[in-house]
């Protein structure tokens, strides 16, 4: 399956809530993300992507989302043929996280 899982929007609310190590990547675009993030996530654009992987962490998982989960899978296919190891595209995006009522925070109130 592309070298990469996926994760529920429940999954990912545990591994936040058990402190797991990981990185969460949102890949949306800035006006996208000035509507809010989910907590903790680093703000990188799919487009610029290529150019920036290189500074992400290959010894920790990566968890990738966008709105609805499409973008991601275009993101987490390309880490996972770049050598990422764990590599994971959150099912259905911050839509199925906002749907499970779970929240979603302003980048800068990180």
């Amino acid at each position: 399956m592309y070298g990469f899982q996926e994760i529920t929007a429940d999954q990912l609310n545990t591994l936040a809530e058990q402190g797991s190590v990981f990185t969460l990547i949102d890949v949306r675009s800035p006006s996208e993300v000035a509507r809010g993030v989910i907590n903790g996530a680093k703000h990188l654009p799919l487009h610029l992507l290529p150019m920036s992987l290189q500074h992400l962490d290959k010894s920790q998982p990566v968890i990738f989302y966008c709105l609805s989960g499409g973008r991601s899978a275009q993101a987490a296919a390309f880490a996972a043929a770049q050598g990422f190891g764990q590599v994971l595209n959150l099912h259905g995006g911050i839509s199925a996280w906002a749907n499970r009522g779970f929240p979603i925070v302003q980048l800068s109130d990180q």
